[in-house]
């Protein structure tokens, strides 16, 4: 229990009297009477105010936290006594998520409820704890504060952006999947299972023409085919060190960024939700010094759990990643064909080649916006003439970098983290639009 500014206040009209005692001893019967009066008014007000029993809080926020973005955390306060409550609160978060808001008031009528809210923005992966609940508020006639703990304290693990797949799945249901940027869901090829008929056109193949049903109606009919759902789709991860570089958002050059591999494992699970959700089978192989983690391509929602359980506390390594070593190690373990994307910085020149003949892979890269923004400046100055010549020797150089591996056999993808998880979910439905899986 605190004492207020008010009750401060009712104690100090005491002291003249006190000091008035030299001049008439009698005064200090008055100061005394007074001081009675004041502690009357105190146990007044404790015993009329709430009593920490009849509060109630309760704090409400995902089991998971989602990675880059803002989590909404509410705290409920109910209120069980006939008074009115005041009070300010702090909720004890993980120190090491940055919050919009680390204090909260509010007044709660007598026996209502009251909510109050604020935001967690995580930056990297991992178990985080949360603390108790902590409150103070003020007495009825306003001369204490009490302060009141509630028991709270959990721990809170942050998983790479869900708030993504869930999105993903809204827009599916209603149809609007290109206001984000993705190719349709269904996608037709050459084999698979019947979907359904259809007239003729100029640009189908005569082999798709079904004669039965051209008999039956006296026009050409042909059979639109499904796509099979049986292809394996594994994401390969490089932890190493030259993933741990921040990449900062261009728009907003204060922000320190996520780190690649945040992104480069957000995507991974984005792509694998929707391999998964297509009825295709999705794996996973994460290596730094070694590998570090392997599960085999497999289908269902439990399969994207035990992907999600793997990849959301994979932490960089400071090692120089042993890529060859990860390709072997997946080639002698997968015999079957599959999409093999390979998140990595490293130099992949020579190691693709022999798995090329037995899978499709492909290299996904990160681009650094800042360089390509230089790259395509205007030159103003001695200084800036020398900015530009380097960012546009480094474009080269990467450009040629992924010529060489698109000679090698495989594919090549190289873009920016704002428009890495729709691109490589594009590019897996045009690949299988095209059937080369």
């Amino acid at each position: 229990m605190l004492p207020t500014p008010r009750l401060l206040f009712l104690v100090l009209l005491a002291a003249p009297l006190i000091a008035g005692t030299a001049f008439a001893p009698w005064l200090s019967w008055a100061a005394l009477i007074y001081l009675i009066l004041v502690g009357g008014v105190v146990v007044s007000d404790i015993l009329l105010s709430p009593d920490p029993k009849d509060i109630e809080v309760e704090r409400l926020c995902e089991k998971r936290l989602s990675l880059g973005t803002a989590n909404l955390v509410t705290i409920l306060i109910t209120n069980v006594s006939a008074r009115v409550l005041r009070f300010d609160l702090r909720d004890e978060y993980p120190v090491a998520i940055p919050v919009d808001t680390d204090r909260l008031s509010g007044v709660v009528e007598p026996f209502g409820l009251c909510e109050v809210r604020y935001h967690l923005h995580p930056q990297r992966r991992g178990d985080y704890q949360f603390g108790d609940i902590v409150m103070r508020y003020d007495g009825v006639l306003g001369c204490h504060r009490r302060q009141v703990r509630f028991a709270a304290a959990r721990t809170v693990p942050v998983y790479p952006n869900l708030l993504a797949a869930r999105k993903y799945d809204r827009l599916i249901r209603r149809g609007q999947l290109c206001t984000i940027g993705l190719r349709s869901i269904r996608q037709l090829g050459k084999g698979g299972e019947f979907e359904h008929l259809r007239e003729y056109t100029p640009d189908d193949e005569y082999r798709r023409i079904n004669w039965k049903a051209t008999a039956r109606r006296g026009k050409p009919i042909v059979a639109e085919i499904e796509a099979e759902r049986s292809q394996q789709i594994i994401c390969v991860i490089d932890a190493g060190r030259l993933m741990a570089t921040p990449v900062a958002d261009p728009i907003q050059p204060d922000d320190p960024g996520l780190t690649r591999l945040d992104y480069v494992v957000s995507t991974a699970l984005m792509l694998s939700y929707v391999v998964i959700g297509k009825g295709e089978q999705a794996g996973m192989l994460t290596f730094a010094g070694t590998v570090e983690n392997f599960i085999p391509p497999r289908k269902g929602k439990v399969q994207f759990q035990r992907l999600l359980e793997a990849l959301y506390n994979v932490q960089v390594q400071p090692v120089e990643a042993d890529i060859a070593a990860a390709l072997a190690y997946l080639d002698q373990r997968q015999s079957r064909r599959a999409l093999i994307v390979i998140f990595t910085e490293q130099p992949l020149i020579g190691l693709l080649q022999r798995l090329a003949r037995h899978h499709l892979p492909l290299c996904v890269t990160i681009s650094d916006p800042h360089i390509v923004n230089v790259a395509g400046r205007p030159v103003t100055d001695s200084h800036g003439l020398f900015r530009c010549l380097v960012a546009e020797q480094l474009t080269n150089e990467r450009r040629a970098l992924l010529d060489q591996i698109q000679r090698s056999g495989a594919l090549t993808l190289d873009v920016p983290t704002t428009s890495l998880t729709v691109a490589m979910v594009n590019t897996y439905l045009r690949l299988k639009e095209e059937a080369r899986l």
